[in-house]
């Protein structure tokens, strides 16, 4: 793990999503500022802290989603890769319109929905 720790540490982040158990954190800790601002930093939130890591694993594989609202509201959601066709960013982002009823909060009004596309961080 400490070769792991390093690794990330030097800015290497090739992975996509980061699976911690709960003894690992404080270990874990000093790699906020590198984590952090990607969005990689597991949290019990958003499910990337758990005491089950191949349940875990499986979960993510099978293709599970965070969903992040910043303070304006606003839900943040990938739609996939810079490497994806088009034609399977398409599929995705149908497939993520029809997800949106099923979910919805009825407590709050529906916002407008608008689609935005950004570039990977570096």
């Amino acid at each position: 793990m400490a070769d792991l720790i390093e690794t990330i540490s030097k800015g290497e982040l090739d992975f996509d999503v980061l699976l911690a158990t709960p003894p690992a954190m404080p270990k874990l800790a000093k790699l906020g500022k590198v984590l952090g601002p990607k969005g990689l930093m597991p949290s019990p939130k958003a499910g990337t802290v758990s005491t089950s890591p191949a349940d875990a694993v499986k979960e993510f594989k099978a293709g599970k989603l965070e969903f992040r609202c910043d303070k304006q509201g606003i839900v943040h959601v990938p739609l996939g890769k810079c490497d994806f066709t088009e034609e399977a960013l398409q599929a995705r982002l149908r497939a993520r319109a029809r997800a949106r009823p099923d979910a919805a909060d009825t407590s709050t009004p529906s916002p407008a929905h608008t689609p935005a596309l950004s570039r990977p961080r570096s």
